[in-house]
């Protein structure tokens, strides 16, 4: 102890003066009531629209619904609608002190609105706290979310969380730049092509809302045309939005922008750009300060103003499928945002969707399409493998590729790159028999027979028992064949076929954007196509039946979509483009792709499945889970009166150290799936029961067994 506080012992009265007032002034302020940080006890309530009503982020259906908050006259400045707020949840009626509620956990939620009374009859629980004063809910945001959860039969919070961006506070202490003036109109440029293409680019810089489904012409213009769209729209003082599959193809248009525009326009919303980035072009859409945005499938929510464009390139592509609850599509989300804001629609692809052709079926869309003449000059030769071709080339017994693709291979190679697609990654993901073509089984739990290595034991995919003396049940052949053979060992068996030139592979571990115009063999899986200088001299599509005879109702027109898109990437026909596609040539996604008319092939699909009753012309639902909680939910939900059920039917069981699949059961269990249909005009009733349903079933506490409900499932097998 120091000398002064050895002086000091005496206490309070041998304290210096000032110490004293000191004292005396906390002693005063502490007989005055302090509101209890948090539930802001004691604390006054704001005297205009004290109420705030609140979307918590539980998650749960039977909580998707509005709360109402008292708001503290401390907060209410910065409680504006839109902010992010934190509230105590959870507290029951009897925890109530001076009036107001008390207990429960914090959590986070949006402030919706505030009003001058409450619905609720008995005390409220004060906010906890405005996060943060930035408004980042728009009431037309909140109109969106809304009407995707009653589409998919999910809950808002759980869209809102797809729709706004983790917070960030460096992001939101950072001023956005000023907003740039609107540039000129363009010029049509390539669009011209195009038998409408002018006029569509009128339309949008003169301000209007055309709205059409394009299918674009091979070749690299599709992300100039896109950005020329954009430019339009911008010229007229509007904004504009553009969703696209991959970073690749974001960063095509995001080059093709800053050409035409420079840079400080238009804003990148990304994944791979982290969250603090991302936040920050978030805010600045939010703010104004850009009209403009380009970005994967989180960017189909963007608050962009004024919207008066929404396009969407490759409809077809799974990434535009959300995983995330609710699911839902980028193209449904454009089409409600379209509708909502009555801004132009623009669907474009290489290819052609049944869904996209439905828009132009239905007259809600205009077809934006080339005269065919355009079309044979830009689109490359495409040349067909069959069986009965394999059967009789002697080359094809001896090696997986005919004749007539090695010469394609050979020819490509002295002016270019040659493009090899192969469906699946890896070496040999599954065997055949070589005679019949059956797959070859594990004897022990039938699972799929492979081949991890050149000259390796053949291992059961499920099991992993190895199988040393396998023969075919069917035939009783002997010999095996490679049923889909990987991309590895698709490159070296090409690497020593043609020692003499680079090969170059492309796939999920490491995709390639971009590779030059000298000769090389580039080997891809589909959809991992990089893009050539110049263009590829020649193409091939291996494997075309693994891809058509998948077991679901997409796979003609998935196979189709790919091989087209692989194609495109090849030059014109007029410059020695050729494409060799390996399947049988009667097929029709095959005469389509000689044709080059996925146009022509959707419509057919559309009139088939119209006949027929399936989706897009109806609507269908999946409810998948254990057996008995599917009986359970479909017995207690209302559904409609010509809602018909197709099984249960049980799904097939993952097994335990396998990839999973979206919508499949954990390893190991065991679930099913029943698929409910409607005619059209019955999907909103048809969300609707289902989610009521299931909101009863999880206030029941049925929760802890899960029952998956899923609107316009894209595999229904």
């Amino acid at each position: 102890m120091s000398s002064e506080n050895g002086q000091s012992g005496g206490g309070a009265e041998g304290a210096p003066p000032e110490q004293l007032a000191l004292i005396r002034e906390s002693v005063r302020k502490a007989s005055v009531p302090r509101a209890k940080p948090r539930t802001w006890r004691g604390a006054d309530l704001a005297k205009e629209l004290p109420v705030a009503r609140v979307l918590v982020d539980k998650g749960v259906l039977h909580l998707d619904r509005y709360f109402d908050y008292a708001v503290p006259a401390e907060l209410d400045a910065d409680a504006q609608p839109g902010v992010r707020v934190r509230v105590r949840f959870g507290a029951g009626r009897h925890r109530v002190r001076e009036g107001r509620r008390e207990g429960g956990g914090l959590i986070d939620g949006f402030l919706v609105e505030r009003v001058a009374e409450s619905d609720y009859s008995g005390p409220l629980a004060a906010l906890a706290q405005v996060v943060s004063p930035e408004r980042v809910l728009s009431e037309e945001l909140l109109g969106l979310a809304r009407a995707v959860a009653d589409r998919y039969a999910g809950g808002l919070a759980d869209v809102l969380q797809l729709a706004v961006p983790p917070r960030s506070a460096r992001a939101e202490q950072r001023l956005s730049p000023e907003p740039l003036s609107a540039p000129g109109r363009p010029e049509a440029g390539s669009w011209g092509r195009y038998e409408r293409g002018a006029g569509f680019l009128e339309a949008l810089a003169s301000g209007g809302a055309p709205r059409a489904v394009w299918n674009a012409l091979p070749g690299p213009e599709w992300s100039a045309e896109i950005a020329r769209a954009v430019v339009a729209t911008l010229a007229s003082g509007r904004g504009a939005l553009v969703v696209l599959p991959d970073g690749r193809a974001v960063a095509r248009v995001d080059d093709a922008l800053t050409s035409l525009m420079g840079k400080g326009r238009h804003a990148v919303l990304t994944a791979d750009a982290g969250p603090e980035k991302r936040y920050r072009e978030w805010l600045a859409v939010r703010r104004g300060s850009v009209r403009a945005v380009v970005g994967t499938r989180a960017a189909m929510f963007a608050p962009v103003r004024d919207l008066g464009l929404v396009a969407l390139w490759d409809d077809g592509d799974d990434s535009h499928s959300e995983q995330h609850a609710p699911q839902p599509h980028a193209r449904e989300v454009l089409l409600l945002r379209a509708a909502q804001d009555k801004c132009a629609f623009l669907l474009g692809s290489w290819s052609c969707t049944v869904e996209a052709a439905q828009l132009v079926e239905s007259g809600w869309a205009r077809p934006l399409v080339a005269a065919r003449e355009q079309v044979r000059g830009a689109a490359p030769l495409v040349r067909t493998v069959g069986d009965g071709d394999l059967a009789r080339d002697e080359a094809a017994r001896a090696a997986r590729l005919p004749t007539l693709a090695w010469q394609a291979v050979r020819e490509g190679l002295r002016h270019g790159p040659v493009l090899v697609q192969v469906p699946r990654r890896g070496y040999v993901p599954r065997m055949a028999c070589a005679n019949c073509r059956v797959p070859a089984r594990c004897r022990h739990c039938s699972g799929p027979l492979e081949a991890q290595g050149s000259g390796a034991e053949l291992r059961c995919g499920w099991c992993g028992r190895e199988e040393g003396s396998w023969h075919c049940p069917e035939c009783g052949g002997f010999r095996l064949r490679a049923q889909v053979v990987g991309a590895r060992r698709t490159a070296e068996e090409l690497g020593r076929a043609f020692p003499a030139v680079p090969v170059r592979t492309s796939g999920r571990e490491h995709v390639l954007d971009t590779v030059p115009g000298t000769p090389s063999l580039v080997v891809s899986t589909p959809g991992a196509e990089p893009v050539a200088e110049g263009g590829y001299a020649a193409a091939l599509l291996l494997d075309g039946w693994a891809m058509l005879g998948r077991p679901d109702l997409r796979a003609g027109e998935d196979a189709l979509r790919r091989w087209i898109g692989a194609a495109s990437l090849v030059r014109p026909q007029e410059a020695g483009g050729t494409v060799v596609v390996l399947a049988e040539p009667t097929l029709r996604p095959v005469q389509a792709l000689v044709r080059w008319d996925p146009v022509g092939h959707a419509v057919r699909e559309l009139s088939e499945r119209a006949e027929l009753g399936f989706p897009p012309v109806s609507r269908m639902a999946s409810v998948a889970g254990p057996g008995e909680a599917v009986e359970e939910f479909l017995r207690t939900a209302e559904l409609p009166p010509e809602a018909e059920v197709l099984g249960p039917v049980p799904l097939p069981v993952t097994a335990v150290g396998r990839p999973r699949r979206v919508g499949a059961p954990p390893p190991g269990e065991r679930w099913d799936r029943a698929l409910i249909r409607v005619p059209p005009g019955s999907g909103a009733a048809l969300a609707a029961a289902l989610k009521t349903a299931q909101a009863a079933r999880m206030a029941r506490g049925g929760g802890e067994v899960a029952v998956r409900v899923r609107i316009d499932p894209p595999d229904i097998g």
